[in-house]
C-alpha cells in the first residue's frame, strides 16, 4: 500500500472515531475529502468505505438529498466502469436503498453482495451481506427470515471478528424480540450489548442503547426505569449531530408522558403544525407554510448558518437568483421574526451571520 493509501486509511479511521464520539458533522466533512482523494488515486476500496460511512451519517442526520447524491455518485462510477462491481459495492448500494425506503432494491443488492462474497470466500463481506439481508427482512416484517440470518451471523462471528457489525446484529435481534413482546429477553440482549460497548467505548452506540433500553422498559410497563434511561439519553444526545436519534428520543419521552414543555423556549408539533413560544404561547402561522418550513429548517440544526442559496434551495425548492431571491429571503426572515420573537427589536431566536442566518443554539427547542 502506498503512502497516499495509508494516509487515506488513517483519515477514515479518524472519521470512524469522530462518528463513534457522535461528531457526525466533522466526520462527514473529512469523509468527503477522502472520497475525492480515493477516486483520484483509484483506490475504490477506500472510496466505498468512505461512501458507506457517509450514507449512514446522512441517514442519521435526515439528509436524504445528500444520501441520494452519494448513491448517484457510486452508480456513476459503476456506469463509467471505474468502479468494480464487487460485494462491497452492492452492499453499499443496498444500504443506500434501504435508507431511501426501497426494500426490494436493497434486497437485490444484498443478495448479489452475498453471492459475490461467497464466490470469493471473503468472510467479512459475507457477514456484511448477511446482515444487510437481515435488515431487509426486518423492514419487510419477515421476522423468521431475519432471525435465521442473525443466527448465521452469530456462527460466523466465531470465526471472524467484526465487533460493530456484531453489535448491530444484536440490536436487530433485540428489536425483533420487542416486536414479538419478548421484552425481558430483549433487555437481556441490551445488557450484553452494554458489556461490548464498554470495551469499544462508542458514545454513539451507548446513546442508542440508552434509548432502546428506555423504549423496552416502557413497553414492558416499567415507566420509572424507562424514565431513567430516556432522561439519560435525552440529556446526553447532541441534537445537532444526532438528528434522527434525538427525534426518536423525544417521541418516546412524549409517549412516556414525562415531557416538561415549560422548559422549552420554542416547540414545534409536526403532527398538526403547531408552534408554541415560551412567552407568546401558541403562534398562529395562518397557513403560512413557507414561514413554517423556514422555521422547521432552522430548528432541525440550531447554530448552523444557512446562506441565502441554502434557504432558497431548501424552502422554495428553486435555484438561487439574486435579483429574485435576495429581497424575498430578507422579507421572509423579517416576517418569521415578527411571528416568533417576543421582542422584535432584540431578537432571541434568529440571527444574521456574515454569510447567512441561523437559529440561536443556546435556546431550548423541541420538534416532535
Amino acid at each position: 500500500m502506498s503512502g497516499e493509501d495509508e494516509s487515506l486509511k488513517d483519515k477514515i479511521q479518524l472519521c470512524q472515531l469522530l462518528l463513534d464520539a457522535g461528531d457526525l458533522i466533522k466526520s462527514a466533512t473529512t469523509l468527503k475529502k477522502v472520497v475525492d482523494s480515493a477516486l483520484a488515486i483509484e483506490n475504490y476500496k477506500l472510496y466505498l468505505e468512505a461512501q458507506t460511512m457517509l450514507i449512514r451519517i446522512h441517514a442519521e442526520r435526515n439528509e436524504f438529498e445528500l444520501l441520494s447524491e452519494v448513491k448517484d455518485q457510486i452508480q456513476e462510477q459503476v456506469i463509467n466502469n471505474n468502479l468494480e462491481l464487487n460485494s462491497k459495492t452492492h452492499y453499499t448500494l443496498g444500504v443506500s436503498s434501504m435508507y431511501k425506503g426501497n426494500t426490494e432494491q436493497s434486497q437485490k443488492h444484498h443478495e448479489q453482495a452475498l453471492q459475490m462474497a461467497l464466490k470469493s470466500d471473503g468472510k467479512e463481506d459475507i457477514c456484511y451481506a448477511i446482515y444487510g439481508l437481515a435488515t431487509v427482512y426486518w423492514k419487510k416484517g419477515q421476522y423468521d427470515l431475519a432471525l435465521k440470518e442473525i443466527y448465521n451471523l452469530s456462527v460466523l462471528f466465531q470465526a471472524v471478528s467484526v465487533p460493530k457489525l456484531e453489535i448491530a446484529s444484536m440490536f436487530l435481534n433485540a428489536g425483533i424480540l420487542r416486536h414479538n413482546r419478548k421484552y425481558e429477553q430483549a433487555i437481556d440482549i441490551y445488557w450484553q450489548i452494554y458489556d461490548k460497548i464498554k470495551v469499544h467505548k462508542n458514545l454513539f452506540l451507548y446513546l442508542k442503547l440508552m434509548f432502546f433500553m428506555g423504549a423496552a422498559q416502557l413497553e414492558l410497563g416499567d415507566k420509572s426505569m424507562a424514565k431513567v434511561y430516556l432522561d439519560l439519553a435525552r440529556k446526553s444526545v447532541d441534537a445537532k449531530n444526532l438528528v434522527r436519534l434525538h427525534s426518536q428520543i423525544l417521541e418516546k419521552v412524549q409517549e412516556l408522558g414525562d415531557v416538561d414543555e415549560s422548559r422549552f423556549d420554542l416547540i414545534l408539533k409536526l403532527e398538526n403544525n403547531q408552534v408554541f413560544e415560551k412567552a407568546k404561547g401558541k403562534v398562529d402561522f395562518k397557513s403560512q407554510f413557507i414561514l413554517l418550513d423556514l422555521l422547521k429548517l432552522f430548528v432541525q440544526r440550531p447554530g448552523e448558518v444557512y446562506s441565502k442559496e441554502d434557504l432558497v434551495k431548501h424552502v422554495w425548492k428553486q435555484d438561487y437568483n439574486p435579483s429574485v431571491h435576495d429581497n424575498k429571503v430578507y422579507v421572509t426572515i423579517k416576517r418569521l421574526r415578527k411571528l416568533i420573537e417576543p421582542d422584535y427589536d432584540r431578537p432571541k431566536y434568529i440571527f444574521r451571520a456574515k454569510n447567512g442566518y441561523f437559529l440561536n443554539k443556546n435556546i431550548n427547542v423541541s420538534m416532535n
